[in-house]
């Protein structure tokens, strides 16, 4: 078997593990940092195992759809789930705009006090993906720090305004 390929990012902010725990699992905080650049909407998160987070992306006038279902909570350390896109109902299916990219990612976030900061550490590795799926996502990967970093930006002005 061969090492799939593994998106890391990592960054450390100026709060509590606590308070980013917050910003990953209340939707009315999520809705202000995911996905920047267009209007994040969640309908539904349950952040439990066995529960789902169900989110939409509207981008001018088409939407992105993208489901979690949670395999692993531990409150203000980890979360773990399978990420993917979907079709309006809610359903897994190829993603639109890249058809290659992965339909399922395993998406582990942890939470680590370092003093009084967070450590947090995201990572994205294709679940259960077809060959051409994992070479896709691994040549995509050295792009993908410009939207996460701008929503980890985004993120921490979430949390300057919680602290304050």
């Amino acid at each position: 078997m061969t090492d799939l390929p593994t998106y890391v990012l990592d960054r450390t902010f100026n709060a509590t593990p606590d308070l980013v725990w917050r910003t990953w699992t209340e939707p009315e905080l999520v809705q202000r940092w995911y996905g920047p650049g267009v209007t994040s909407i969640v309908h539904k998160m349950d952040v439990r195992e066995g529960g789902e987070w169900l989110h939409e992306m509207k981008m001018q006038k088409m939407s992105s759809y993208q489901r979690a279902d949670y395999s692993e909570v531990t409150p203000h350390e980890k979360l773990v789930w399978l990420h993917g896109n979907t079709d309006e109902n809610w359903v897994v299916c190829a993603n639109q705009m890249m058809p290659d990219w992965p339909r399922l990612l395993l998406t582990t976030v942890t939470f680590e006090a370092v003093g009084d900061k967070c450590q947090m550490r995201l990572t994205w590795v294709p679940h259960e993906a077809t060959d051409a799926e994992n070479t896709f996502f691994a040549g995509a990967m050295e792009n993908m720090g410009s939207g996460w970093g701008k929503g980890m930006d985004m993120l921490e002005e979430v949390l300057e305004e919680l602290k304050g």
